[in-house]
C-alpha cells in the first residue's frame, strides 16, 4: 500500500512539474497589451473635454461661447474610443479657471498645445488613422483662433 501510495505522488509531482513548464502554474502576469498610439490623442481630447466643463461651470456667461467646443472634444473622444477599442476612464478637468479672460486664454493655450502634438501624431501615424487625425488637429486650430 505504501509503495503504490508513493507511486502515485510521485506520478503527480512529475505531472504537476510537466504542466508547471507549459505556463500554467506560472505566476508571471500576462504581458500588458502595448498602448494603442491614439491613447495621447484620447487623453488630450478627454482632458480638454473636462477643462471645457470645469470653465463653463466656474463662468456661465461663457457657455454659448464654451459648450460648443466642449462639445467637439467630447465627440473626438467617442469616435477615438471606438477606433481604439476601449473604454476611456474618466479624467478630471485640469485646466485652472480664473476670471473670464484668464479663462479663454487658458483653454486657447491647451488647444494650440494640443494641436501641435495632433499634427505631430498625424505625420507618424498609418493612413487609414491620419484623416481622422488631422481633422481633429484641425478642429483643434479652429478652436485656438475661435478663443482669440
Amino acid at each position: 500500500m505504501r509503495r503504490r501510495l508513493l507511486g502515485t505522488a510521485a506520478a503527480s509531482a512529475l505531472a504537476g512539474s510537466a504542466l508547471a513548464g507549459c505556463g500554467l502554474f506560472d505566476d508571471e502576469p500576462a504581458p500588458p497589451e502595448p498602448a494603442d498610439p491614439l491613447q495621447p490623442l484620447l487623453d488630450e481630447a478627454m482632458a480638454l473635454a473636462a477643462s471645457y466643463d470645469r470653465a463653463i461651470a466656474a463662468q456661465p456667461g461663457l457657455a454659448s461661447r464654451l459648450t460648443p467646443l466642449g462639445d467637439d472634444h467630447r465627440a473626438h473622444v467617442a469616435e477615438l474610443t471606438l477606433v481604439i477599442g476601449k473604454t476611456p476612464p474618466s479624467v478630471a478637468p485640469s485646466a485652472s479657471v480664473g476670471a473670464p479672460a484668464e479663462t479663454v486664454a487658458s483653454l486657447r493655450e491647451a488647444e494650440q498645445a494640443a494641436q501641435k502634438s495632433a499634427v505631430a501624431l498625424c505625420r507618424a501615424a498609418v493612413p487609414e488613422r491620419a484623416a481622422l487625425i488631422g481633422s481633429i488637429a484641425a478642429c483643434r486650430a479652429t478652436h485656438a483662433e475661435a478663443l482669440r
